[in-house]
């Protein structure tokens, strides 16, 4: 039976304020002062536990976060970053020298498939996309010059699941580290549970849950994330995707009620895509058996938690999905914006959007359609109603 709920680990954390407060203190400084040189040193070289220099090299509130997201994980140590991708290319960077090659599921969020298809060739670093869901794939994709596994634990935007043990089984033959965006899926899967090396996660979504934040985290062993924050060749010191202590302050906050929102996240979608696949349409959510990979993520997930909060339906085309996700704001259902995670659904048709970067022969092999609109599933308290809505919406415009 497994024990581990990430939501206990969190719940478990006890900081005090620095007089008294029950939320920590925010530490709104970019420096740190010092009785002796020598300690100044001393945690320049980082051997003065428990002092702080530099603000970009680590602070109070950003430390205080890192433990939380670390325990949620249930990994040894975390290093927040100012964005998702603040988190995501550190790791990649310091996990790759010139001349290394990394294996990544071909279906990821479009920024980073921009960073491995475009930017990442500067260095010498080269990337093959697979098919993350066949196994056999990715191991015939790994060269003598592979050193990383890289996935999203659901993909983002097609929604297939990744089989993490799987992978892990794989990384380990080869001496590979498997590195898992975990962004769709808090509470729900961990991914270093799985035989994960780091997972990673924009805490600009589900885990801050109100879109007023950016930034990312980084989960590994503490040997990993002390390499990324080293003075001297860290990919996430030297590069400097460092958080802001206020921002880092607010979503320790809202990392306390995302048990509750998760729940009602999954709740809400598991009852929108049944009704929708009912009703005949082309839907994808990993709640749904007719999901190719639901007996899987069935399998991996923390039930309490349910399947997420994300889900696509297909239009059949570009001009149909527009019309139908403008007449669904004017309704009121939602937003037409990227992201996700917000109280209320958000709605995007990410082929010209959140996954633009890739190229559309890409799109179509990967079977990313045009009328393909991805949704996150807000908290709405009467999901029955939404639905009655979003119905209607749909048969106005010849969809159902």
């Amino acid at each position: 039976m497994n024990t581990f709920n990430p939501a206990d680990k969190i719940q478990d954390l006890q900081y005090f304020g620095e007089f008294g407060g029950v939320n920590p203190s925010i530490s709104d400084s970019s420096t740190y002062t010092f009785l002796s040189a020598k300690t100044m040193f001393d945690t320049f070289e980082g051997n003065a536990e428990g002092c702080y220099l530099y603000s970009r090299h680590s602070s109070p509130s950003n430390l205080y976060l890192g433990e939380a997201l670390a325990a949620m994980e249930g990994t040894e140590a975390a290093n927040v970053a100012a964005s998702g991708m603040g988190a995501i290319t550190p790791v990649l960077m310091q996990l790759c020298n010139a001349g290394d090659h990394i294996v990544s599921s071909r279906t990821i969020y479009g920024g980073t498939y921009a960073f491995l298809k475009n930017f990442a060739p500067k260095f010498a670093i080269k990337t093959s996309f697979v098919d993350i869901t066949k196994l056999d794939k990715v191991e015939a994709a790994i060269t003598a010059d592979t050193k990383v596994l890289y996935c999203e634990t659901v993909s983002n935007p097609l929604l297939e699941v990744a089989d993490i043990a799987g992978l892990a089984q794989i990384a380990k033959k080869h001496n590979l580290k498997l590195v898992v965006d975990n962004t769709f899926s808090p509470l729900s899967v961990a991914p270093g549970k799985l035989g994960a090396d780091v997972v990673i996660h924009s805490l600009t979504k589900f885990i801050n849950g109100s879109s007023d934040t950016v930034g990312g985290v980084v989960c590994g062993t503490q040997q990993f994330i002390d390499d990324l924050r080293n003075v001297n060749d860290g990919a996430s010191m030297l590069l400097g995707p460092t958080m802001d202590s206020l921002r880092a302050a607010s979503i320790l906050k809202n990392l306390r009620t995302l048990h509750i929102r998760m729940k009602q996240h999954s709740h809400n979608a598991m009852y929108l895509a049944q009704k929708f696949e009912k009703d005949g349409l082309k839907v994808v959510y990993p709640g749904l058996e007719s999901h190719p990979s639901h007996k899987l993520y069935a399998g991996m997930i923390n039930q309490e938690y349910g399947f997420g909060g994300m889900m696509t339906i297909d239009v059949g085309n570009l001009d149909k999905a527009n019309e139908l996700m403008e007449l669904m704001q004017q309704k009121n259902l939602g937003y037409l914006a990227v992201s996700l995670g917000f109280y209320k659904t958000l709605f995007s048709a990410p082929g010209t959007s959140t996954s633009s970067e890739i190229p559309m022969e890409e799109q179509q092999e990967m079977g990313l359609t045009d009328g393909l609109i991805r949704f996150s599933i807000g908290l709405d308290n009467d999901i029955e109603r939404t639905y009655q809505i979003m119905k209607q919406c749909m048969t106005e415009l010849n969809v159902l």
